[in-house]
């Protein structure tokens, strides 16, 4: 059996000329074509919790499918799909169109409306096709199915609807038919209800409406698609005949929408993209049952609709000037699954946070239900990051205080299986062959190289996972600080001090000017040039006297595409611009990257990279996807896409938002009474207001533009809180 985690093959392709339609709703997402239909034998289906629940989904007028028109979305989980009726012979139009709008959300909703133009009546045949095979979703992204289930016992079931005495006057109520499909597998049961309402005739793969369509009139019917768990049939979230402004999703999306910061600037496209992000994060958001006022952001659709510790805590880092309740949920979420056990099969130990999880067979609807894989090396310092940026912040401060045990735990982790030979680095090696052979996000198993090509092999001590390490201990540093801790301050303040200087020494490639992308088992520099030096410029471990020549690196022709920053210089051997993590564009990656860059002060090569990847943003409708090729912009005028890129992706997503604050140079201290705010503008913004960014448990605005008093302004900051009106600079974080 294939593990999701360490597949290296190849991967089933949506194909975009077609024009694929995915629409998602937290653990629930659908992929179709233009017309609305769910092909079989293709990657297209229904999931819900990493399962496909409906493998075909396909109308047919006449025996013949229709000709798509349009497919219009106004929300990530709601589409209308426009289609007509092919001609009758002899005839050059048609005068029927169709009409599906659809509604995903813990099942599905599908509303079909058939509307005639014409003069006279429409006798037409309205045939809807379904079909389900249980698909892991692994096993659909890979192409290892085809339609039917690889394993288990699929059995089906149908009910003919009837009519009942109404329970309130005002008529009969009609009852819908029902095809139910039950997958079983071992101990494991799942299920699928097809409810089909109106007069219909209904066998186990279809359902067949004869219809007279009046003149200049229309018909209509409603198709509910109902996952089971455990016998238990759950309603999808928007229910036929109920109005769909009163769903879960629709009313979580329109108080998403309130609460987010507004952006005005003068600057063309730029506002797109930052409220494209937002909608994109808010589409991406899970919400526990258990624990439902917890929000946590899944890493991406389709194939990823689930909770990933370095995704998640990376895009709740860069959402933080947007909300901060996505971090609070991603941070009390992780420490809830925390690792307890060593488990080799699973790569977990003792405060080990989380890489993946996965729902698999498991019946339950809570997070707790799903298999959980912990083979990463990043997660876990990053977890303490971000618990330390909270506090930075000034919010959520009792949850903060809460999880400083679990903090803790990370940091022991952090120190003892992180660290298994004792040399103070932290390096990764799976426990089983089915683990990940890379462990840092740059995950594929061929992601590290020598500058000549070679492949690197475990354990390998990354030069990021040390930058987010040195983080770490600086956060613990403060937190002791705050409570009079002394001992433990000054220990952390010297770990991170000789962490730095131990990296500075060990990672530096002075013949080369930059820094190994990581060491291996020998200790030896893996040389390449890669991207990955760009987020030790973020946490700041870099030596301010070796900084320049990083920066010049990084934004050479080498790396830098005019969109956005290559993984692995084009200059390294195992260069190849559509692969992976070797010399694709990841946007959080540039983002990062541009981030580190600011704070030491490189403001114009920052910049360069901002508006690279805010260009290559507005030429793919706003949306930046989870990673696209690396070739120059000089060649193409559009970004050339990544086959199977996630779109929407979280910290793709949530880039631009860090871009965003890199621009303003924002760096709130908040329990130290201190917010850093410089902002550098390029000509390209002439004016910029923010207005409502969550701070210090307040709502700040900030405005910037030369007709603004001072060329800066800001309101809303608690008195308390010093303003310094310039960068915040490496050396103020020991």
């Amino acid at each position: 059996m294939t593990d999701p985690w360490n597949f290296a093959g190849s991967v089933t392709q949506l194909d975009s000329r077609a024009g694929v339609v995915t629409l998602v709703d937290e653990s629930t997402f659908a992929i179709s074509g233009s017309a609305g239909d769910i092909a079989p034998g293709s990657a297209q289906g229904l999931f819900v919790r990493d399962a496909r629940i409906l493998s075909r989904f396909e109308v047919l007028v006449d025996g013949i499918r229709t000709e798509p028109l349009a497919a219009v979305t106004e929300d990530p989980f709601s589409a209308t799909f426009v289609s007509r009726c092919m001609p009758a012979p002899g005839r050059a139009d048609s005068t029927l169109m169709v009409f599906r709008s659809r509604y995903v959300g813990q099942g599905m909703r599908e509303d079909l409306t058939i509307r005639n133009f014409g003069v006279e009546p429409a006798r037409c045949t309205i045939q809807v096709f379904v079909g389900c095979d249980f698909a892991d979703l692994f096993a659909v992204k890979e192409g290892r199915v085809g339609g039917e289930p690889s394993s288990g016992e699929l059995s089906s079931a149908v009910s003919t609807g009837t009519t009942t005495a109404p329970t309130e006057p005002g008529g009969p109520t009609d009852q819908p038919s029902v095809v139910t499909y039950t997958y079983r597998r071992g101990a494991g049961v799942r299920g699928v209800e097809i409810r089909f309402n109106g007069p219909a005739t209904v066998d186990s793969d279809q359902a067949t409406f004869e219809v007279v369509v009046p003149p200049r009139g229309e018909w209509s019917t409603c198709v509910e698609v109902a996952p089971v768990f455990d016998a238990v049939a759950f309603d999808p979230r928007y229910r036929c005949g109920e109005p769909v402004e009163r769903a879960t999703p629709t009313e979580r999306l329109a108080k998403w929408r309130r609460q987010v910061p507004l952006v005005e600037t003068s600057h063309p496209g730029l506002k797109e993209v930052i409220v494209r992000s937002a909608e994109d994060l808010g589409a991406l958001r899970i919400f526990d049952p258990d624990y439902p006022e917890r929000v946590v952001v899944a890493a991406g659709a389709p194939w990823f609709m689930t909770v990933f510790g370095r995704d998640s805590l990376f895009t709740a880092w860069m959402a933080l000037l947007v909300d901060p309740d996505l971090a609070r949920g991603v941070l009390q979420t992780l420490a809830r699954f925390q690792g307890k056990d060593v488990d080799p099969r699973h790569d977990e130990e003792p405060g080990r946070i989380l890489h993946e999880m996965r729902f698999g067979d498991a019946a339950s609807l809570s997070l707790g239900g799903g298999s959980i894989y912990y083979g990463t090396a990043d997660a876990t310092p990053l977890f303490v990051m971000l618990l330390g940026e909270m506090r930075r912040w000034g919010v959520a401060r009792q949850m903060v205080d809460e999880l400083l045990p679990n903090a803790a735990r990370a940091i022991e982790w952090i120190e003892t299986f992180g660290d298994a030979d004792g040399d103070g680095y932290v390096e990764y090696k799976r426990g089983t062959d089915r683990g990940l052979a890379n462990q840092g996000w740059k995950d594929s198993w061929d992601g590290i190289r020598y500058a000549d090509g070679r492949v690197a092999q475990a354990p390998i001590a990354l030069c990021e996972v040390q930058a987010y390490t040195y983080g770490a201990y600086l956060a613990t540093a403060h937190f002791a600080f705050e409570v009079g801790d002394t001992v433990t301050y000054d220990r952390f303040r010297a770990k991170a001090t000789q962490l730095k200087a131990a990296f500075n020494r060990d990672f530096w490639l002075e013949e080369r000017g930059w820094y190994a992308v990581g060491l291996d088992a020998d200790k030896r520099p893996i040389d390449s040039l890669t991207s990955n030096i760009g987020h030790c410029l973020w946490t700041g471990i870099v030596d301010e006297d070796k900084a320049h020549r990083v920066a010049e690196k990084l934004v050479s022709p080498a790396m830098f595409t005019g969109w956005g920053l290559r993984t692995l210089s084009k200059d390294s051997g195992g260069y190849n611009p559509i692969s992976y993590h070797c010399g694709s564009v990841w946007p959080h990656d540039t983002a990062i990257v541009a981030a580190g860059l600011a704070r030491y002060g490189f403001d114009g090569a920052a910049q360069k990279l901002i508006f690279g990847l805010f260009d290559a943003a507005q030429a793919q409708g706003g949306r930046l996807p989870e990673l696209f090729s690396g070739l120059e912009r000089g060649e193409l005028s559009v970004p050339v896409g990544y086959p199977t890129s996630c779109s929407p992706q979280a910290w793709a997503a949530a880039s631009p938002l860090l871009c965003l604050r890199t621009l303003l140079r924002l760096d709130p201290w908040v329990p130290y009474g201190k917010t850093w705010l410089s902002p550098n503008l390029p000509e390209e913004i002439g004016y910029l207001k923010v207005d409502g960014i969550p701070l210090a448990g307040s709502r700040v605005t900030i405005e910037v533009g030369s007709e603004v008093p001072g060329g800066v302004s800001i309101s809303g900051l608690p008195p308390e809180i010093e303003l310094i009106r310039e960068p915040r600079r490496p050396s103020t974080a020991v």
